[in-house]
């Protein structure tokens, strides 16, 4: 495989926290629809070209009923084959089983996604890069609470642990 092109069926789009309280706060520097919209292209297309959609949302912990908005937006919704992980920290990796369950479907390389940049994004693909992931961060699918933590997560630690590109950009990779 060459560096730059992306192997679908050993991928998975791993979409964080897109959930309707969440998405629905000011962010920067996209907007919550923004992240949703970028973040289904991307979704039609990994499926579209036999690739894996993991679905991750957090739960606050010790928090029964968890609080209003917390569901996932609509369009994000798991569809069959997709995986849906609960998490309860930053990371999509702890305490989920997500590499076991990765690992059991062959996957390699994931591509990352949602929301925050610099919190269940950042963390996430941290630990996915400490597994030996193959990584693709999509800039303008993902959006912070505020312009300057998304700015220094996608340009000084993201470059350290993968490749950052735009939607567009992940699009032609795949093919």
């Amino acid at each position: 495989m060459k560096d730059g092109t992306v192997d679908a069926p050993r991928t998975a789009l791993v979409l964080i926290d897109l959930q309707m309280r969440l998405v629905g706060q000011q962010l920067a520097p996209y907007g919550g629809a923004d992240v949703v919209r970028q973040s289904m292209r991307l979704a039609q297309a990994v499926r579209d070209a036999g690739g894996l959609i993991v679905v991750v949302q957090w739960e606050e912990p010790g928090r029964d009923p968890q609080p209003p908005g917390s569901e996932l937006v609509d369009e994000i919704a798991p569809r069959a084959g997709d995986l849906l992980v609960t998490k309860r920290t930053w990371s999509a990796f702890h305490g989920t089983g997500l590499h076991g369950r990765l690992q059991s479907e062959g996957i390699t390389t994931l591509v990352i996604a949602g929301v925050a940049t610099g919190f269940g994004v950042e963390s996430t693909a941290r630990d996915a890069y400490d597994h030996g992931y193959r990584l693709f961060h999509v800039e303008d699918a993902m959006a912070d609470v505020d312009a300057e933590s998304h700015a220094f997560a996608v340009g000084k630690v993201f470059p350290l642990l993968g490749t950052v590109c735009s939607t567009d950009d992940l699009l032609v990779r795949l093919g």
